[in-house]
């Protein structure tokens, strides 16, 4: 079996739930059981190319319709495709691409899975009151009283440190997403900052997006008697990382990566609430 690396970056609120939530939050967001860590499932990622792929090709990529799914596998599998950098608001730079080194962890072994190089080793924070920055230069680093390179990321205040090996992986990263402007790598590098896991755990559940809907009673233009409830989403900018295993049963390796390829050329729907805005999604597949 053959892998192929997958980036996902949201330029809207993404929602990729998992219906009814059992806490404060009607609709959380889909999250591993045991890190908490937001997930798109691969079932989604799925389901939104096959929806755009050619009726001739559905089937030989995808699998057959569900009334013929024993008659073969689809030949492209999908894993879930798991948090990378989580867009956290900033005192400096407006907001900051936040990533952890457990993070990069599962991306190195995706990596490894893919064939693909990474290009540094994964720098360790230290403490807990510690990130690290690009060492070319962070937008993120503010001066507060006499202390230089303070990062200040929703009311957390961390001791910034510029660091060579972020560097490399920021601009790797970049690479990837943005493989045809320059400039929003250079964004995206200037904007990553490498926190402690603890405090990556903390900003899972306080830096998603949180929004009260409501349902209006047509005639009375009032709330709708229990139509009020509370969903999560990812925040836009969000970027995620994932596996595209390949299986060559009705479509060779490469059919299957130049047709995913051709329909991830431009931004897809991924997830609910399209109509509201939710879910406008750029994805990337790694040659």
């Amino acid at each position: 079996m053959k892998a192929k690396l997958l980036f996902l970056q949201a330029l809207s609120p993404l929602h990729a739930g998992t219906g009814q939530g059992v806490g404060a939050i009607d609709l959380p967001v889909a999250r591993e059981k045991a890190t908490g860590i937001p997930i798109v499932p691969g079932s989604t990622i799925k389901g939104v190319l096959r929806s755009n792929c050619d009726e001739a090709q559905r089937a030989q990529i995808f699998g057959p319709e569900t009334v013929d799914a024993g008659d073969f596998a689809g030949s492209a599998q999908f894993s879930d495709l798991r948090l990378l950098c989580l867009p956290v608001r900033s005192l400096s730079g407006i907001f900051a691409w936040v990533t952890s080194p457990l993070l990069l962890r599962r991306l190195q072994r995706d990596c490894s899975m893919a064939r693909v190089p990474f290009p540094a080793e994964i720098p360790e924070v230290g403490e807990a009151a510690a990130c690290l920055l690009p060492a070319s230069g962070s937008r993120l680093a503010t001066v507060i009283g006499a202390q230089e390179n303070q990062v200040v990321l929703e009311d957390l205040r961390l001791a910034g440190r510029p660091d060579t090996a972020l560097q490399a992986l920021g601009d790797w990263i970049g690479m990837f997403l943005f493989p045809d402007d320059r400039n929003w790598t250079q964004i995206f590098v200037e904007r990553l900052c490498l926190v402690h896991d603890d405090v990556l755990s903390f900003l899972l559940e306080t830096a998603t997006e949180i929004a009260a809907r409501i349902r209006l009673e047509d005639a009375k233009k009032t709330v709708a008697e229990g139509a009020l409830w509370y969903e999560e989403s990812l925040p836009a900018e969000t970027i995620l990382s994932g596996l595209l295993a390949i299986q060559e049963i009705q479509a060779d390796e490469q059919e299957i990566t130049s047709t995913i390829a051709d329909l991830a050329r431009s931004p897809l729907q991924v997830g609910g609430n399209a109509t509201v805005g939710r879910g406008l999604c750029q994805i990337r597949l790694v040659p």
